[in-house]
């Protein structure tokens, strides 16, 4: 059995570091969210039996299932946090005794995190025998697989560096895709559609059971094992990307077998629990089949079809400008999508709840904010909508390189998307003026703590002094090569880090942006007349202020933190000094600190179970101070090497004395230059395949951004639902439905529309993967086109793929369409409201117009009126 280092230099979690941050995040995100609104939903009122409003119904009727979720689910959140840390000090160049223990202790953490996930889904998604049964046996048969195969394959065969090497693009691209599967059917297993019953009923409902099992069992039993199907086949999915012993023979077909049967899960739930008629169930079921009908025309007649044809590329932008818009894509796309995946959820679910019944100035549905202070719901409003339609021109900017002349425009429409989201949450999380000024300022508190941190604690670099290239000797010449070589494996690394700390940020902000406006025991539904508690204020506000400062402002913290960190990640003057110096570590840190802070005080209302939550605060919290007490070490290491070694050399005129071969490497160029040179590379062939991989993550990345955001919202639909039947309507159903039936509809289509369209998106991927027929019908015309095509990063290869890739790209902005219109119809009740938004689209870009226009045209002419007066 291979072991020691080579066998775990080779690993998955070195290959794929990037994308287990991602599980770890989406998994914190999802357990935090359901720690803080536990599944049967809370109490609205203060029962007569003794409870409080805003304590947990499940655990008052399920004493046991809720203990047994709540520490479950805690266990995994406290272990997504843990795994996040560790594998931001995980690097593959640190081999040895500790990187080996330090890989060990991450997959150990890495396990604990998903089999908690895993046994709260469980707990907190059955009801009754059946759901307990069902559930158990589909988690059951997934546990068994994933055992015997770990069994076998850890015990019975070795592990290999080529196997865990053979973790390619595809992979990437179906481990993004199984993650954000997991995580939404997670969220949506807890939460069914039509919410829970709030009181008990004799004979018909008890409180916290789910309104749709109570009235439609066998559509909620339907509905129930899809989405558990979908959830086992994603974590199914994720072992075997994640292992490094199964062979690819077995692991592929296994693979795309369990993301496919995760798709379909998916996307049988959506059908059964977005709509509760027939009529508009039969209208999912015809996207369905119109989405199978554009799969078998994409994958099977158009390869054949569009054989003859080929496309003229498009011009080649500066290869400086090409490079640094390539480096930032990939995060900025992903910031996009998260950013709109929240902006959109704030909006169907505004701060402060819904009215549940029509009175004065109000009708059943509408956002209590809006009738209690509309100023502050206004500044919510359109600054949520400014970031969600910034959100979606970058996520469309991105598909056409043609449209951006550097990365300039691409982060400046970043920095208004942050702001909008700053400014959201500022006014929708809380209900005073000076609450949102100080959370505001913790932002600023951030940003000056860095640049103090940057300044005081920076190491100086050395500088060499600028000589001809001719005046040098050999051996200095060789030494500088050298240096330069090691600089370019410092810029490698730099990034690298920048990218995990850019994706910790990321998800950061959407975990605690969610969290801040929906806080937990949610908000006061009615008045309680003079003196009493007002709609829309948090009912913990009310019943332990102090509680509901400390999660308050510990969430604010952790959200300014992640946006500050996000502002200065993005500029590349900031993070590579604040990355030297740790001080962005320390930031991170401390944000992660808030999450456990604001965890402990908003999860529960008890203080047993909130000691407990503390204790696991405080192992957590020793934790992130022996990896900040490390990075420190590691900083002094470092400050140390960095030091001249030698100042006793021979220095005339700016040149450094003698060379010794060891340390230079002169001997080592030498050698290469007495190698006859090879022929060089084909760049343009690889940087057209290079493209082609990255533009199919891109799709699946707005894919998933689509079939996430709609399924949720799908199944919890702007509004709420009737929480009692009455007349004309049943428990359950949406009240928008029954109260303006015209925008019920605007918003159910187009979210359908949005969410099959994704499905497709991500339909065509996958058969790309499994069967690449495209790329070999058109080889042909890819070798006769190759003149026309060299060097353009644009044009991806294969005739008949080419044409597939354009739908795709049409197919994605049908689906931003969809996107925005569902947005437009559902966050709004007056139709002049819902066309105010789609109008934002014009200013969104103006603004990004006035930065190309800045760049291309005012820019050029500063500088050349610079140069001029300078010749002069």
């Amino acid at each position: 059995m291979a072991t020691g280092d080579d066998t775990d230099a080779g690993s998955a979690e070195y290959q794929l570091k990037k994308y287990l941050l991602l599980l770890a995040t989406l998994v914190a995100t999802v357990t935090y969210a359901a720690g803080l609104n536990l599944p049967g939903g809370t109490w609205v009122e203060d029962p007569p039996e003794g409870q409080l409003a805003g304590d947990s119904i499940l655990r008052a009727t399920n004493y046991m299932r809720y203990i047994v979720f709540f520490y479950f689910n805690a266990i995994s959140f406290a272990a997504s946090l843990l795994a996040g840390l560790l594998l931001l000090i995980l690097h593959k160049e640190r081999q040895g005794q500790w990187g080996v223990s330090l890989l060990g202790i991450v997959r150990a953490v890495m396990v604990a995190g998903l089999i908690g996930l895993t046994g709260a889904y469980a707990v907190g998604s059955s009801h009754d025998v059946f759901t307990t049964a069902c559930g158990g046996a589909v988690l059951a048969v997934g546990a068994a697989v994933t055992l015997v195969s770990y069994v076998y394959y850890r015990f019975l065969r070795s592990s290999s560096p080529e196997i865990a090497a053979a973790k390619d693009d595809a992979d990437e691209i179906l481990l993004v895709l199984a993650i954000f599967a997991a995580t939404i059917a997670y969220v949506a297993g807890l939460n069914p559609p039509g919410g829970f019953w709030r009181s008990s009923e004799e004979g018909h409902h008890t409180a916290g059971e789910p309104v749709l099992y109570s009235l439609h069992r066998t559509r909620y039993r339907a509905f129930f094992f899809l989405d558990t199907t979908a959830f086992t086949a994603s974590l199914l999915a994720i072992m075997l990307i994640v292992s490094s012993r199964i062979p690819i023979r077995v692991a592929r077909p296994a693979l795309y077998g369990s993301t496919i049967t995760a798709l379909l899960g998916l996307g049988g739930a959506y059908t059964l629990g977005s709509c509760r008629d027939t009529e508009h169930t039969g209208y999912v079921v015809g996207l369905f089949f119109a989405v199978a009908a554009a799969f078998i025309f994409l994958h099977f007649v158009l390869p054949k079809s569009a054989s003859d044809n080929t496309k003229e590329p498009a011009a080649k932008p500066a290869e400086r400008s090409w490079t640094l818009l390539e480096k930032a894509r990939e995060d900025i796309q992903l910031l996009a999508i998260l950013a709109a995946t929240i902006a959109y959820q704030a909006a169907v679910d505004p701060p402060g709840g819904v009215w549940v019944e029509s009175g004065d100035g109000h009708k059943v549905g509408d956002p209590i904010l809006l009738t209690t202070n509309p100023i502050r719901y206004k500044i919510f409003f359109y600054f949520n909508s400014a970031a969600f339609v910034a959100s979606l021109v970058i996520m469309v900017m991105l598909q056409w390189e043609a449209l951006l002349v550097n990365k300039h425009a691409l982060e400046a429409l970043m920095i208004l998307d942050l702001f909008g989201l700053i400014g959201a949450f500022a006014a929708g999380g809380c209900r005073d003026a000076s609450t949102s000024f100080y959370t505001v300022a913790l932002a600023g508190a951030v940003l000056v703590y860095v640049v103090i941190h940057i300044v005081f604690f920076t190491v100086e670099r050395e500088t060499t002094d600028d000589v001809p290239a001719e005046s040098k000797p050999p051996e200095v010449k060789a030494k500088e090569e050298e240096r330069k070589e090691k600089e370019k494996e410092e810029k490698e690394k730099l990034q690298k880090k920048r990218d995990v700390l850019l994706l910790l940020a990321i998800l950061g902000a959407t975990l605690t942006y969610q969290a801040g406006l929906t806080p937990p025991g949610g908000c006061w539904e009615k008045d309680d007349g003079p003196g009493g508690h007002r709609a829309g204020f948090p009912v913990l506000l009310d019943k332990y202020p102090r509680r509901y400062k400390t999660f308050y402002y510990c969430n604010a913290a952790g959200f300014m933190s992640s946006v500050a960190l996000i502002v200065l990640l993005l500029n590349h003057n900031m993070y590579k000094p604040g990355i030297g110096c740790y001080a962005l570590y320390v930031c991170m840190v401390a944000g992660m600190l808030s999450l456990m802070g604001a965890y402990s005080a908003g999860s529960s209302f008890h203080l047993r179970t909130s000691i407990i939550v503390l204790v696991m605060a405080a192992v957590l919290a020793a934790a992130c101070f022996a990896v900040a007490f490390y990075v420190y070490v590691v900083w002094r290491r470092n400050k140390q090497d960095k030091s001249p070694p030698n100042q006793g050399g021979d220095v005339e005129g700016g040149q450094q004395g003698k060379c010794i071969c060891k340390h230079c490497g002169c001997s080592r160029q030498n050698e290469e230059e007495d190698k006859p040179s090879s022929p060089p590379a084909k760049p343009d062939e690889a940087g057209r395949e290079s493209n082609k991989e990255d533009y199919r993550m891109y799709l699946m990345l707005v894919g998933i951004l689509g079939a996430s955001v709609t399924y949720i919202t799908g199944l919890k639909p702007p509004g709420g639902v009737w929480r009692e039947d009455g007349e004309g309507h049943a428990a359950g159903n949406p009240v928008l439905y029954d109260t303006s039936k015209t925008r019920y509809n605007a918003f159910f289509y187009s979210n359908s529309i949005s969410f099959m369209a994704s499905i497709t998106i991500i339909a065509w991927l996958l058969s790309w993967m499994i069967w690449p027929r495209g790329e070999t019908d058109g080889a042909e015309q890819q070798a006769a086109a190759a003149p026309h095509q060299a060097g353009d990063p644009t044009v991806p290869a294969g005739g008949g793929n080419n044409r597939g890739l354009g739908l795709m790209r049409a197919a994605m902005v049908v689906d931003m369409l969809a996107l925005l219109l569902a947005y437009a119809s559902g966050s709004a009740r007056k139709w002049g409201t819902s066309t105010k938004v789609v109008l934002l689209l014009v200013p969104v870009l103006l603004f990004v117009w006035g930065v190309l226009f800045f760049n291309k045209h005012i820019l050029k002419f500063i500088k050349g009126w610079s140069s001029r007066k300078e010749g002069s």
